[in-house]
């Protein structure tokens, strides 16, 4: 029995450490992921105006509606990080270490490392989509004009009136540019902070026997908050763009046809540049997200052994 237990600890490990280390960084990071949002939306929202910056839209945000406003949608961005936070990380976590272990134990190159971070990052979207679709509306219904707000109370009034009001497809638009997106973050985030580890640790001459130190630690995530962000910038805004789209009232059609017709019409109206608007507030999300997940889940990971005595 006590095998049993243990074996069932360490086959959960990656997937409660990853979760909780995901669920604490979307905490953290909130206001800056509403305001990355709301500077994706405005060039829709407001065609020709520049995109005003994160530190104008959040203080504006605080000025107009209090300081708890810089944490609407939290509640959906913890539900979220419980179901896709969970998923991509575990299942990345998991699947790299089955491809160790058919390398004979040996590490695996970059290419590998891609392809798991490929695999786990699209399974966890297909999975997560529902709470993105409320998190995005959730923290864009305030920009609408005050006769088309839904006022939305929570995350789970966002899903059920949407079912309700839109059908139960309307959970999973935008679907294709969030596979995209999660496939290209989670190549960003956690095969590249795979690879830098195994470089920064060589550089810095630790050893990593214990895993890796916080020197080592801290350089990695660094690197994969950049490659993160630079990666997945262009599918987050598509996805932000279409999970956010309502038919219009007169005409019952929506702004979008798809993936492509958003691409273009992106390209066409903001140009090249468009496709990375809002990358202040974005990379300002992004990579802090990135580094408290990758830095907090080693100690999370180490605690969580130490009380179920996995050591």
């Amino acid at each position: 029995m006590p095998e049993t237990k243990g074996g069932l600890a360490r086959a959960a490990e990656p997937f409660v450490c990853g979760g909780s280390a995901a669920t604490f960084a979307s905490i953290i990071i909130h206001p800056m992921d509403l305001a990355k949002v709301r500077m994706q939306l405005y060039g829709a929202l407001n065609p020709g105006k520049p995109v005003p910056g994160f530190v104008s839209i959040l203080s504006s945000l605080v000025k107009n509606d209090g300081i708890g406003s810089v944490y609407k949608g939290v509640d959906a961005a913890i539900g979220r990080q419980l179901v896709y936070g969970t998923a991509r990380i575990g299942l990345h976590r998991y699947i790299s270490d089955k491809m160790v272990e058919m390398n004979e134990g040996k590490s695996i190159n970059f290419g590998m490392k891609t392809l798991s971070g490929m695999a786990s990052g699209s399974i966890a979207v297909c999975i997560g989509t529902p709470f993105d679709i409320a998190l995005v509306r959730l923290q864009s219904d305030s920009m609408a004009p005050v006769a088309d707000r839904k006022n939305y109370k929570n995350v789970f009034d966002a899903l059920t009136r949407t079912v309700k009001e839109e059908g139960a497809g309307a959970l999973y638009k935008g679907l294709a540019p969030n596979i995209l997106r999660g496939m290209s973050m989670n190549v960003g985030m956690l095969a590249c902070y795979d690879q830098a580890k195994e470089v920064v640790g060589k550089l810095l001459g630790d050893p990593m026997t214990n895993g890796p130190g916080l020197p080592t630690q801290i350089g990695a995530s660094c690197v994969a908050g950049f490659t993160a962000a630079l990666f997945s910038m262009p599918f987050d805004l598509i996805k932000s763009r279409l999970m956010a789209q309502k038919p219009d009232p007169s005409t019952g059609k929506l702004q979008y046809g798809g993936v492509i017709d958003c691409t273009i019409q992106i390209f066409k109206k903001e140009g090249p540049a468009g496709f990375f608007g809002g990358f202040s507030a974005y990379y300002g999300r992004c990579a802090p997200h990135a580094m408290i997940i990758l830095l907090s889940i080693e100690s999370i990971t180490k605690g969580y052994r130490s009380v179920l005595g996995l050591n």
